[in-house]
């Protein structure tokens, strides 16, 4: 089997043109979403093309990436100190843990009710 080595500029080559459609695509995307939705709903003017990538950009400054490094690294490894530090527990710190865990549930309910 023979392997293929692009260059960095063979791969720019595809990348840019790839980059380009797929904002295009989100953009589009954005502004059926919210001239069909918004509109109605909230009573707001009806966007542009530009305006959707403007928000897009805008998103993707405040709330991080559209799913870049998603899936079993992003999130996957979050719980596993936690898992750790449970199983270096003994019983009586599980159940104290447990005690709090459920007060402060309780306590969050109680505020939300009111």
């Amino acid at each position: 089997m023979r392997r293929r080595n692009f260059s960095r500029g063979k791969k720019l080559l595809f990348f840019i043109p790839g980059a380009i459609l797929i904002a295009t695509a989100l953009g589009y995307v954005v502004k059926f979403l919210w001239n069909s939705i918004l509109p109605e709903v909230v009573f707001c003017k009806p966007i542009n093309f530009w305006q959707a990538l403007g928000l897009l950009v805008l998103c993707r400054l405040l709330f991080g990436s559209f799913g870049r490094g998603g899936g079993p690294g992003k999130f996957g490894h979050r719980g596993t100190g936690m898992r750790e530090k449970w199983r270096n527990m003994s019983t009586e710190d599980q159940d104290r843990f447990r005690e709090e865990y459920k007060n402060r549930c309780r306590d969050w309910r109680r505020r939300r009710e009111e």
